[in-house]
């Protein structure tokens, strides 16, 4: 698909963005049941359910558009996905609470790629005055923010202290 304006690069990037959430919600999941830490897992298990409501809304959206919401495959999630079954699934960790840490890492990292694209896409939905689209990608930006601060708290409270 050729990108000539503003528009085909929006439907462009919710689909990348599309594609990022389909491919996180596995492996957080994956990471929830790996989490030893109840805090850890509950907010890991509500990341969960974040990101399979952020995929509907951003189908719904895409939709609108007359587009495929698989219409891109997001290679940068893919990266990061790899990373976090590497470093958070099967590395070999002595030790869970080291291991829940590097679970906030991995999903922190993901997280902040949901919170650019979603961003990204809501700066494009307002300089367009997509109203409606702006209105539902503000709130999963604000979701995704949430759900960093939760996974900086648990790392900051008692899962760092106890890994170190």
């Amino acid at each position: 698909m050729s990108l000539n304006s503003l528009h085909d690069v929006y439907i462009d990037q919710l689909q990348d963005i599309y594609s990022a959430c389909k491919q996180s919600g596995g492996v957080t999941r994956k990471l929830a049941d790996a989490a030893t830490d109840t805090s850890l897992k509950d907010a890991l298990e509500r990341g969960v359910e974040g990101i399979e409501r952020g995929m509907d809304t951003l189908g719904d959206i895409i939709k609108g558009h007359d587009a495929d919401p698989d219409g891109e495959h997001c290679k940068g999630m893919e990266g990061l996905v790899n990373e976090a079954r590497a470093h958070g699934l099967e590395q070999d960790f002595g030790d869970s609470a080291a291991q829940d840490a590097m679970i906030i890492t991995q999903y922190q990292r993901m997280a902040h790629y949901a919170i650019a694209g979603y961003g990204c896409c809501l700066a494009f939905a307002r300089r367009m005055d997509h109203t409606e689209d702006a209105s539902k990608l503000e709130e999963c930006l604000n979701k995704s923010y949430d759900g960093d601060r939760a996974m900086t708290d648990l790392a900051t409270g008692n899962i760092n202290r106890d890994a170190a």
